[in-house]
């Protein structure tokens, strides 16, 4: 046991202790560039919501105006047909 400690010099330790270090810069670049991503991804999808709820108020409120007159003729017609 005593040998292998005598084997870890300062020398390789700093080294080491480099590798290490740039080791976690690499992942925290990486983790940066992610969120970078997801964050463009999401501004995507929300703008892509966004278009479809606009969509789908117009589609209903269309909707719901069609059957309003749909409704107001048939009352018409059979309040007319019945005079």
């Amino acid at each position: 046991m005593e040998a292998v400690r005598g084997m870890w010099t300062d020398e390789r330790l700093d080294d080491l202790n480099h590798r290490v270090d740039g080791g976690f810069q690499e992942v925290g670049r990486e983790f940066q560039a992610i969120r970078l991503e997801m964050r463009t991804e999401f501004a995507a999808v929300r703008g892509e919501m966004a278009a479809i709820n606009r969509r789908l108020i117009q589609v209903g409120a269309g909707g719901l105006m069609v059957m309003m007159a749909i409704g107001f003729a048939a009352t018409i017609a059979t309040v007319l047909s019945q005079t």
